[in-house]
């Protein structure tokens, strides 16, 4: 099977999503998390990860639908109600796409909450974005700069294949549509991410699946539809990063608790049902790290 590096999003979000992440990091389940470094439960997060060190930890950069870790005043077109981000992606794009958003200050805010965790003493092994507005070049090449000025070697390549859009049940024809028509921004994520020299996957699964129904159903059929790797055969005990592609399993797992009940969020029930499928699906699947695709043997590439 081809190498698969399992990321939860939304680590500190909740007690019960922190909770799910750690176990199903014990169960090999998971292989890492990316944190939201101005989440109500930050400093439990970072106290469950620096407990279970198996678990790798990334940023969960929010620039849309959350509190800043800078004062607003410092970020005023990320903040233009001058207290917190954009509540929805819709209008963040809008004022993407209309040039109402600096560039500096995307570098600015992405660095606080990548040295946020680093303060706390965690190992940021890679960044990706809440709601994926990396998606954007206006939005990724500051987010790569960011990433660099901080030393996180990888970031998340948001970008679905054909091949797992196919594979997803149930999903809204509006969200299909959308999904499909983002990656035209494709090739000039991997040129930008090239140029700045990060590593990446060749794409992530399970982003039109969030919120499904049907959760250990769809992610039977991503796994079933996963590409085998065609390169050639890897030496015992060699990593699971060691040739041809790599792809990336997002998921929302967690446990629905008081907290959970008191944000703004579509996935509440799906993120138990999440928890189960994974804990039922995945142990026994080798998992891939981003350490080792940020560290491949001489001469290898991947994404």
């Amino acid at each position: 099977m081809t190498p698969l590096i399992v990321n939860a999003d939304d680590f500190g979000l909740t007690p019960g999503v922190n909770r799910s992440i750690v176990e199903l990091s014990r169960a090999r389940a998971l292989s890492s998390a990316t944190l939201m470094a101005t989440g109500a439960f930050f400093d439990d997060a970072v106290a469950l990860a620096r407990a279970n060190p198996c678990l790798e930890v990334g940023c969960h950069i929010v620039l849309v639908d959350g509190t800043p870790a800078l004062a607003p005043e410092q970020i005023p077109t990320l903040c233009p109600d001058g207290r917190s981000f954009r509540p929805t992606l819709g209008p963040f794009v809008r004022d993407l796409f209309s040039f109402r958003i600096r560039a500096s200050e995307i570098v600015a805010e992405a660095c606080a909450q990548i040295r946020s965790m680093q303060r706390a003493g965690l190992h940021v092994s890679h960044i990706d974005t809440h709601k994926h507005t990396h998606l954007f070049s206006g939005i990724l090449r500051p987010l790569l700069d960011a990433a660099r000025a901080c030393g996180v070697p990888a970031i998340r390549n948001p970008f679905e294949p054909a091949w797992a859009l196919r594979a997803t049940r149930g999903s809204s024809r509006l969200r299909r549509f959308a999904v499909f028509a983002l990656k035209s921004q494709h090739r000039s994520f991997q040129r930008s991410v090239r140029a700045a020299g990060l590593a990446t996957t060749s794409g992530t699964i399970g982003v039109l699946a969030t919120g499904a129904s049907d959760v250990a159903a769809t992610l039977r059929s991503l796994l079933a539809a996963l590409p085998e790797n065609q390169t050639r055969a890897q030496p015992a005990g060699s990593p699971a990063v060691s040739q041809g592609e790599v792809w990336e399993l997002v998921c929302h797992p967690g446990y629905a608790d008081e907290h959970l009940g008191r944000i703004r969020t579509r996935l509440r029930a799906s993120r138990a049902r999440e928890h189960e499928a994974l804990l039922q699906l995945l142990p026994g699947i080798p998992l891939a790290t981003w350490h080792d695709l940020a560290n491949p043997p001489a001469n290898e590439t991947y994404g």
